[in-house]
């Protein structure tokens, strides 16, 4: 294989070309290439490039990092503010104070944060494990009008919340429900006003936004993946065991911290179906600041607002580094 690339340098070399005329020989020759490679220029020149291009693009952040700071910065100072100071009663002056954040930790408002994290656990994972099968049947399936009908159903129901959500639920499968009424329920055990019955009205926006989570990310297993399993003599269990699975994970878990946080979030349907009946932060918040039950406790609520953020920011710093690594994957 190397005999025709040394037979031309012989002939340069012996015939007087450039090569000898250089003086290097055929070595020389078979080096040339190699030291002509423009190596350090074009690197220094992209640093140059990066190095202009780097305040353009914080100039151009910068309109976003104030509308940031102005929507969530402030809020976010100021409940912290609240949550850690009192006035005091004899003079008027603010002063520090751990008070608010350790009652927010006892009695009541930890059994109201205790339940939200059980209600928003148990019902993030239901919807994670049917909407993953959901969107399996869907990205299977072969026929465009499924998938279609399916993803524009998820993106209205993922978005349908609150009091009429809840209304509907109270028509539907309430006390004096139509369906309620037709399959008897009530001599089943049924009870809307529940924390099953609330975790059932969670299923029904969180099971269509895990849906839309996943589609994508199944449309990213590559179909050469599986031929290759199937060739190795993978059966299908074995393939998913090894080989999607591992792949999903980060996309799985990802959306489960997804669907904990929003509903974990979640106020206004619960608000709306069950009122103080169910033990959830965000009713103790709302009664801690319209004084429904004590007055005096909107320093409370803001040192329980306060548990909510600390709760979201662990959620969230979970789920950025696993939505980054399955992007890798899935690309």
């Amino acid at each position: 294989m190397s005999t025709p690339a040394l037979t031309p340098h012989a002939e340069d070399t012996t015939g007087g070309g450039p090569d000898t005329a250089a003086g290097g020989g055929p070595g020389t020759s078979a080096e040339a290439p190699a030291s002509a490679a423009p190596a350090p220029a074009p690197a220094s020149a992209r640093d140059r490039r990066r190095r202009r291009r780097g305040p353009r693009t914080w100039l151009a952040a910068l309109p976003l990092l104030a509308f940031t700071g102005l929507c969530f910065g402030l809020p976010l100072g100021a409940i912290a503010f609240g949550a850690v100071t009192r006035p005091d009663p004899a003079d008027g002056a603010t002063r520090p104070t751990a008070e608010h954040l350790a009652r927010s930790l006892r009695g009541p408002y930890l059994t109201s944060l205790i339940g939200s994290v059980q209600l928003s656990a148990l019902t993030a994972l239901i919807a994670t494990v049917l909407g993953v099968l959901i969107a399996q049947a869907v990205v299977t399936s072969r026929s465009t009008a499924l998938r279609n009908a399916t993803l524009t159903a998820s993106g209205v129901l993922a978005n349908f919340g609150g009091v009429p959500l809840a209304f509907a639920f109270i028509a539907t499968v309430g006390i004096s429900g139509v369906v309620t009424q037709l399959a008897d329920l009530t001599a089943l055990g049924w009870n809307l006003y529940s924390f099953t019955g609330l975790a059932v009205v969670y299923l029904y926006f969180l099971i269509p936004l895990m849906v839309l989570v996943t589609v994508p990310a199944l449309d990213g297993l590559r179909p050469q993946w599986r031929e290759a399993a199937r060739n190795n003599g993978a059966t299908s269990w074995q393939y998913w065991r090894l080989v999607g699975l591992p792949v999903l994970a980060p996309t799985l878990l990802g959306g489960f911290v997804l669907l904990f946080g929003t509903a974990f979030a979640a106020h206004a349907t619960a608000a709306a179906l069950v009122g103080g009946s169910v033990p959830l932060v965000t009713l103790k918040i709302a009664d801690a600041l319209s004084g429904n039950v004590l007055t005096g406790q909107e320093n409370v609520a803001l040192a329980l607002g306060l548990d909510m953020i600390l709760i979201a920011g662990l959620v969230m710093a979970v789920h950025l580094p696993l939505q980054r690594r399955s992007a890798r994957w899935l690309r």
